[in-house]
């Protein structure tokens, strides 16, 4: 039996105008702009929602610990940053890997907050490799009705 190495098909298949804005930015910044994997570097996925009182930031950071996770802010720029390691040892005669398509090493994600974010209330919890930032918004940023009132004729 052969092995073939896994080639996964492009993210933007469906949308040739972004695929070939990717392959623009291929040529500018190299191969690291499609594959950051090449660079030695991992990018872990992140999801941002938001509601009527903070945003949610959730990070999958998979067979990683709490300890090796960052959360800092400076500038209104929220910096996640970590390192995960390679588990296979050193001088195993033993084994031989076939396939290696797991990613490791150190990380970095920037953020630009929006203004309407409280800085100082910002809380970061991290759970079965899922790490959640919650950002609040200030009071005067959330939406609220205004009453109009009947003008007294």
């Amino acid at each position: 039996m052969a092995l073939v190495r896994y080639t996964p098909r492009s993210t933007f298949a469906s949308w040739p105008e972004l695929d070939l804005f990717s392959n623009r930015l291929s040529r500018v910044f190299g191969n690291a702009w499609d594959k950051p994997e090449l660079n030695g570097n991992w990018i872990p996925a992140v999801n941002v929602e938001e509601s009527a009182d903070e945003l949610l930031l959730t990070a999958e950071l998979p067979g990683m610990r709490e300890e090796d996770v960052n959360v800092d802010i400076e500038n209104n720029i929220l910096t996640i940053r970590g390192e995960k390691r390679e588990e296979r040892e050193e001088g195993d005669e033993g084994h031989r890997y076939h396939v290696s398509e797991r990613r490791y090493g150190s990380f970095h994600r920037n953020f630009t907050l929006p203004r309407s974010v409280q800085a100082d209330a910002i809380e970061a919890e991290f759970d079965s490799g899922v790490l959640t930032v919650r950002l609040p918004k200030a009071p005067e940023a959330k939406s609220r009705t205004i009453e109009i009132a009947a003008k007294a004729k």
